[in-house]
């Protein structure tokens, strides 16, 4: 059979309308899903504790396995200062798309409740990205409480009446305002008596000289199985894998007071929506991961994988509960 040069044109012009036609779907799929090249660079995960604290331990267990999916470097970096503000602000105002920040609850919620003269507001200056991990706390009384269930140590904390004092890692820490707000649900007039951190609050209860703690499961575990504290229960709404077969609080009749720490991946809220899809569909494959949920709940916290939506619905929520107890209480920080 002879080809003709007709049939040869024809053939090469539908070849060059295939091959536009392909480009040009290409190019439709990129636009409808914004920069689907992200990220071009190495992205930087900026952390407001030195090494070794509990946010830095949530952020390094998910740089690796956020690197192998995004395809590039993702690298920590320690900056402490305020109590992670210092962070939070360079965080808002960080133009490249690829400086994002590992914050927890506190810089996210009330902050600036905490102190207006912060140059961030969490509310409007963050592109929530998602949870890491969340952990509850321990409402812990000294070894001298009398009782052996939370159904009698709190009555001993409640007749104490004011004499009682409770202790925290500082003024506005979720351990004090998780605390105004516990005392205004059980009916406890203990006082506020603020330290330097939990090693601190651990040693004041073990030496008496407060009865009652809020504290992170990994600090004060330990010290109730040697039976030096005791616990009334996790503030969390259900028993937590982090905290062993601790009842909850609300197995002791204390309603409305259900707390948990946590930290987030939060970026700039100029960063691209796309770019923030991306983020967070990487992050909830990595954190759920046996792998990354085990390396997670080892350093305390246990993996929370969710929607921006979640993290936003999470933001709000506790800047709401723990936001009424500042305003009730007129507490201030400088932090």
């Amino acid at each position: 059979m002879t080809i003709t040069k007709r049939r040869l044109l024809e053939g090469g012009a539908a070849a060059i309308a295939a091959s536009l036609l392909a480009k040009t779907s290409w190019a439709q799929q990129r636009s409808s899903t914004g920069d689907a090249a992200w990220p071009t660079k190495p992205v930087h995960i900026l952390v407001g504790f030195p090494a070794g604290a509990s946010p830095d331990l949530a952020a390094r267990a998910i740089a690796e396995p956020l690197s192998k999916i995004l395809r590039q470097p993702v690298v920590v970096e320690n900056k402490p200062g305020a109590s992670g503000n210092t962070v939070a602000d360079q965080v808002a105002k960080a133009t490249d798309d690829h400086t994002i920040g590992a914050l927890i609850n506190g810089n996210l919620t009330i902050a600036k409740l905490l102190n207006p003269s912060l140059p961030f507001d969490p509310e409007k200056d963050f592109a929530p990205v998602g949870l890491i991990g969340t952990a509850p706390l321990v409402l812990a009384v000294s070894g001298s409480a009398t009782g052996k269930t939370s159904a009698e140590q709190l009555p001993w904390v409640r007749n104490l009446g004011s004499g009682a004092k409770y202790g925290t890692p500082g003024v506005g820490t979720v351990g004090h305002l998780g605390m105004e707000l516990i005392k205004s649900r059980a009916a406890i007039t203990a006082q506020h008596k603020p330290y330097t951190g939990n090693p601190q609050v651990i040693a004041g209860l073990l030496a008496n000289e407060i009865q009652l703690a809020l504290l992170p499961p990994g600090l004060a575990l330990p010290h109730i199985k040697s039976g030096k504290i005791k616990a009334i229960g996790v503030t969390s709404p259900e028993r937590s894998p982090l905290a062993g077969d601790l009842p909850t609080i609300r197995d002791a009749d204390v309603r409305g007071a259900d707390l948990e720490i946590w930290t987030a991946l939060a970026a700039p809220a100029s960063m691209k929506p796309a770019a923030v899809a991306r983020l967070n569909a990487a992050l909830v494959e990595v954190i759920s991961s046996p792998d990354v949920s085990q390396a997670l709940l080892k350093t305390g916290w246990q993996a929370q994988p969710g929607s921006p939506d979640t993290l936003a619905k999470r933001m709000r929520a506790d800047t709401t509960r723990l936001g009424g107890v500042i305003i009730m209480k007129g507490i201030h920080s400088e932090g």
